[in-house]
């Protein structure tokens, strides 16, 4: 049974995935920060762990809580933002919990996860945002979360430059109605799912080197870095 690692899956894009890749009969790994999410992931059928990326504390169980796994896919979801501009400076507060979260949660949990997926010479993948694109920022809107996903997209290239045996990619969902993209968003949570979906499963059947380091539209499509 192929199995699929979904780190922050209590909500929005996460818990589809978990919903999608369960009724298609994966093995489904899922974290969550609170007892509510995992209550969620449970009910679906997934196995569920504790976790909250933005706690060092909490990262450094996570190994320990998946000792003996091998895992094919490995999609880091975990997301925080902020609305603020780029004219308007950001608390502490508000900069730990994003980067924390987007950034520090991605740097702790990818070293732990990569025996487990070097063992299926699997993929990981970080769900990034074309926010965090350099090439096509015209705007300075939401700008601590977008220095946050181009701080991701990086985590990304150099986690692949040491891994030469597995595939560690950045996707953007696409704009999304999720608590974060908003109720005026194009997509759906179960249209991108859906979508991401049939990328990775492309990867995993193709394990082109094309995609190694690759940041990537939902679709499939590359995107600028």
């Amino acid at each position: 049974m192929t199995t699929v690692l979904l780190i922050g899956a209590s909500r929005g894009i996460g818990h589809e995935l978990a919903r999608q890749y369960i009724q298609d009969g994966w093995r489904v790994i899922a974290t969550a920060r609170s007892d509510d999410g995992m209550a969620r992931l449970k009910g679906l059928g997934a196995e569920s762990l504790s976790l909250d990326v933005a706690n060092p504390a909490s990262n450094t169980g996570l190994a320990w809580q998946l000792d003996g796994e091998k895992i094919d896919l490995a999609i880091y979801v975990a997301g925080a933002m902020d609305r603020n501009s780029a004219s308007t400076p950001p608390t502490r507060d508000s900069f730990d919990r994003i980067m924390h979260t987007n950034v520090m949660g991605a740097m702790q949990v990818i070293p732990q996860i990569l025996p487990m997926v070097q063992e299926k010479r699997g993929v990981i993948a970080c769900i990034s945002s074309v926010m965090g694109s350099l090439q096509n920022t015209s705007s300075g809107n939401v700008a601590l979360y977008r220095v946050s996903k181009a701080a991701l997209n990086m985590v990304v290239r150099c986690t692949q430059a040491e891994q030469p045996d597995i595939t560690v990619l950045a996707i953007h969902p696409g704009w999304v109605q999720t608590e974060m993209g908003g109720a005026g968003a194009p997509l759906t949570p179960e249209q991108s799912a859906s979508s991401l979906r049939a990328t990775f499963k492309t990867i995993l059947a193709q394990r082109d080197p094309k995609y190694r380091g690759a940041f990537l539209n939902h679709d499939g499509s590359p995107l600028p870095w």
